[in-house]
């Protein structure tokens, strides 16, 4: 009986079938290959494959339903799980903050719902909402509920929202708001984007758009 080393010993290349590889190329273009000689030598193109108009890249279509929790009252997410039912109500959420341009609210007669459309630009003036955000915030805590602030892709404009508010509402720094202890690794999608609207504003400036305070222990 051989062994598996004479197997592998004694295996040819040439037994192996010829197989052909699917390639797309950066500009989206898509070709069926394989290599001549066994493996070996140039890549022979077998095919051009017309499969309309795509991407040069692999796209990701898998929701994202990554729910970052920041405080147990104050959840940061994508549209994807603002959109998701189930996700929804696994996080026990009764108030949503949308921050995002041109998303619909899915679920009216089951959750509150504030929308307010900005536009995710360097330009956008994310102080000019803070004090109307801070406000839905602050109800749905009173109310003893859990608020989801959400915009598209939940690594901008919701995340400067919220750092916002704990600025306000804590009297955090902006460093301290954005650090690890509060939001890094809270949702693994966090990325320095959201840097694009609160790191050029002053905390001074920040400070002057409402008094901070705690209003949740202020009306306890």
């Amino acid at each position: 009986m051989h062994s598996l080393a004479q197997e592998i010993q004694g295996f040819s290349k040439t037994r192996l079938k010829k197989q052909c590889t699917r390639v797309t190329t950066v500009t989206g273009r898509k070709l069926l290959e394989r290599r001549c000689d066994g493996g070996e030598g140039e890549v022979e193109q077998v095919e051009q494959l017309d499969e309309g108009s795509g991407c040069g890249f692999v796209e990701d279509k898998s929701l994202d339903l990554q729910v970052g929790v920041v405080r147990p009252f104050l959840l940061l997410a994508s549209q994807d799980a603002a959109h998701d039912i189930d996700t929804l109500q696994r996080w026990k959420v009764s108030h949503v903050l949308n921050v995002a341009y041109g998303v619909s609210n899915l679920f009216p007669d089951q959750m509150v719902y504030k929308t307010l459309q900005i536009l995710d630009l360097p330009v956008t003036e994310i102080t000019s909402y803070l004090q109307e955000c801070s406000a839905f915030i602050d109800q749905a805590r009173e109310q003893d509920g859990v608020v989801l602030v959400h915009c598209n892709a939940g690594v901008s404009r919701s995340s400067s929202v919220v750092i916002g508010y704990l600025m306000l509402r804590e009297g955090l720094t902006f460093d301290d708001a954005y650090s690890q202890n509060v939001l890094g690794l809270k949702r693994q999608t966090f990325l320095c984007r959201s840097l694009i609207h609160l790191s050029f504003v002053s905390e001074s400036e920040i400070s002057q758009a409402t008094p901070c305070v705690d209003v949740h222990r202020a009306s306890s």
